[in-house]
């Protein structure tokens, strides 16, 4: 049965890598994948069905957090878009030499992913993206960078990923910490892939014309609703910390103060002779295929956790490397690029439960190293892959970006900043890297 189901995973993974080529959505694979991998888990009869509904029903409870939490945050992005709220930004970002724009969108990407969080943070770079590049296979190359700058500057941050937030509320980490300790490491991770790719640019990007076929929003309108959804969004995170609820929550209840006060606003000026957009009319344009290929790979994914496959993984890793330094610290790295491929959130859940922070068997106490570079090392090793990160997927969906064009121009500047960065957190960490004697002779 583990054969089966590890191997029909590789076959889907692999559909949708090639989605071009075939000419098949990812979408459809990834919901075919998710279906059929539960599916087949059912009928090995290995726990009873009663059992495996429960699981089900729980998992699809925890995919369906982050599939109304994108479709919230996606509306509300879009709304402030039909608004033309983003040029109140746009009109301040003057520069259009190619370089000097890749390192303003980083770094403003890096620490807004901070303050939101990397799948918010990506969906709103992509939007202003949007308003600065007309030709599409530029607007790539820094949609590519927005993803690896907002899962560096999330991982980082205890609200800025949802990895680094596990271990955030489940204790392992403290807030000031966590940031202490990792924040160097992940601008360094940013910063190596800009600095690469900094060295091949040349010349000026064209700006997209503006679209002057719709109705001129009126400025005080546009600040408004920009206003408006930046602060749903800054909301989400403000929310979940005093309430300890889902953030989706949050985001439904910004996304509903913003739908009304649009829909205030329609009418005052349909009344004038003019028609300014909904939430209802957002609504049909938000880009509901993406919102389904998040679906359908997280439930396949999460079949592999409950089939006990991602458990079993943590656990080979555990015997093969051991627990102490340098162990733990390739223990980590393996992890942050088996992200890569699975999420990394039931890679971080194994790992927790295997390494419990309370009782006598204690091995990784609080604030141990081993927790600091797991969340930068499974926040930051999603970016190798496109579909290795929640914002890599909301950003693939929303630009159409082709995996393979992904592994090809991003994947090694990924990959680049990820081990610079780990180096970068050992050196760092007296406690770690005196233990690893290796880099001490390398050093």
């Amino acid at each position: 049965m583990v054969v089966t189901l590890v191997t029909i995973f590789i076959l889907g993974y692999a559909c949708i890598a090639l989605e071009h080529p075939l000419k098949i959505n990812k979408t459809a694979t990834a919901l075919l994948l998710g279906g059929l991998l539960w599916a087949i888990f059912a009928l090995s009869h290995v726990m009873p069905a009663e059992a495996i509904s429960e699981h089900l029903i729980e998992n699809l409870g925890e995919t369906a957090e982050i599939v109304f939490f994108l479709l919230g945050a996606m509306t509300i992005v879009t709304l402030i878009e039909d608004y033309q709220g983003f040029r109140v930004i746009t009109d301040k970002i003057t520069t259009t030499d190619k370089k000097k724009l890749l390192w303003t969108l980083s770094i403003l990407t890096f620490f807004l992913s901070a303050l939101l969080d990397n799948m918010t943070t990506a969906i709103v770079m992509v939007a202003l993206l949007r308003k600065l590049i007309a030709d599409q296979k530029e607007r790539w190359l820094y949609a590519g960078m927005v993803i690896l700058a907002a899962n560096a500057g999330g991982a980082w941050s205890p609200i800025g990923d949802v990895t680094t937030i596990m271990l955030w509320i489940g204790g392992q980490v403290t807030t000031v910490n966590i940031i202490v300790k990792t924040i160097v490491a992940s601008f360094v991770c940013m910063v190596v892939p800009v600095v690469i790719l900094n060295l091949t640019l040349k010349g000026e990007i064209v700006r997209p014309k503006e679209d002057t076929s719709g109705i001129e929003v009126p400025a005080h309108l546009r600040k408004l609703v920009l206003i408006m959804g930046v602060c749903a969004l800054i909301f989400v995170p403000i929310f979940k910390t005093i309430t300890h609820l889902p953030p989706y929550l949050g985001m439904l209840m910004g996304l509903a103060v913003l739908w009304v006060t649009t829909e205030i606003i329609s009418r005052k000026y349909e009344k004038e002779g003019h028609k300014l957009p909904t939430a209802v009319s957002t609504l049909e344009h938000v880009d509901t295929p993406t919102i389904l290929f998040f679906l359908g790979i997280l439930m396949a994914v999460s079949c592999l956790k409950v089939a006990g496959i991602l458990g079993s993984l943590a656990g080979g890793l555990n015997e093969a490397f051991g627990t102490t330094a340098p162990g733990f610290f390739f223990i980590d790295l393996i992890i942050g690029v088996l992200s890569s491929v699975v999420d990394n959130v039931p890679l971080v859940a194994a790992a927790m439960g295997m390494y419990p922070i309370t009782g006598t068997d204690v091995i990784f106490e609080v604030n141990h190293p081993f927790w600091e570079f797991l969340a930068y090392c499974a926040g930051t090793g999603g970016s190798l892959l496109i579909i290795g990160s929640a914002a890599g997927v909301a950003v693939m969906g929303m630009e159409k970006i082709d995996f393979i064009w992904y592994v090809k121009k991003i994947t090694l500047l990924a990959f680049a900043g990820y081990i610079v960065g780990a180096l970068v957190f050992v050196l760092m960490d007296v406690t770690l890297f005196e233990q690893v004697e290796w880099l001490r002779n390398l050093v």
